[in-house]
């Protein structure tokens, strides 16, 4: 119920909206978080999405794109998505699930609501993309209304996570099924220019967060040109992951996005041919 006032109004603070803050809280806050804040040029991966649209009339998603890379990336460097088992034990799965959070419009009121691609090392670009836009179409109304752990009190909201996340660090495999083992969050794609978004700590070890794209000149062959920067923000669990395998994990991610992986024949290696900028996303 809205309170109007002469100076503010008082909206809902809804209950699921309580739920997903307690969440974040009491599962990932012991965790000790790295971050390290790079620019990938993109615009060589900019030139083919835009090539592919005007060859097929299909505007691929560049969240998508970055998935598929961040999926290789991982796939060739598992140790960035471990999970502790226990006291003397981490995890690492074949597969690479990808946490993300998509908005959805429920009842005129906005809705974040969590979804995980499964196996997405063994997807192409093309199949995320198709399974991104089918996430983004969905009717989540029903799901919202159907989730049991809304009919708990919201006191009680701090002990579920509590046991929740015990049963988590003693059993990986349903930590998977829950949040998957790495996560990606597009924040940049809702504003213009560049800028990095810093993370709370996340339920996965493992968290890509993309800020904005800008423009930059840079020397190319002994000739300024003007280059497309993407701001990523890679977070990972120092508790798991020691700075030299990030290191590698994040060189070897930087290489997959500027080489434009996954779009046409475009290799994983960089190519830095000057090529005009881009004005959409």
């Amino acid at each position: 119920m809205r309170r109007e006032h002469a100076d503010y109004q008082a909206v809902p603070y809804s209950k699921y909206r309580r739920w997903m803050v307690a969440a974040y809280r009491w599962t990932a806050r012991h965790k000790h978080m790295i971050h390290g804040l790079i620019e990938v040029d993109v615009t060589r991966a900019r030139a083919l999405l835009r090539e592919h649209q005007a060859q097929t009339g299909e505007s691929l998603s560049f969240t998508a794109f970055l998935a598929t890379c961040l999926a290789k990336a991982v796939d060739e460097h598992k140790a960035v998505q471990a999970y502790r088992q226990g006291g003397k034990q981490l995890v690492l799965f074949e597969d690479v699930d990808i946490y993300t959070v998509i908005e959805h419009d429920v009842a005129g009121e906005k809705h974040i609501v969590p979804y995980v691609i499964r196996a997405a090392n063994r997807k192409t670009l093309h199949e995320l993309h198709h399974e991104i836009r089918a996430a983004q179409g969905a009717d989540v109304s029903d799901f919202l209304k159907r989730m049991p752990f809304l009919l708990l009190p919201t006191v009680l909201f701090r002990f579920f996570f509590w046991a929740f996340a015990g049963i988590g660090r003693r059993h990986a495999r349903l930590w998977k099924t829950t949040v998957g083992t790495v996560g990606i969050s597009a924040v940049g794609m809702f504003g213009n220019g560049a800028g990095w978004g810093i993370p709370p700590a996340t339920p996965t070890t493992l968290m890509l967060t993309v800020g904005g794209i800008g423009e930059k000149r840079t020397v190319v062959d002994g000739h300024v040109v003007v280059r497309e920067y993407l701001s990523l923000t890679i977070s990972v669990d120092h508790d798991i992951v020691d700075g030299a395998p990030a290191a590698r994990f994040t060189r070897r991610l930087k290489e997959l996005i500027e080489g434009g992986y996954g779009l046409g024949d475009a290799t994983a290696e960089p190519a830095y041919a000057s090529m005009p900028a881009a004005t959409g996303r």
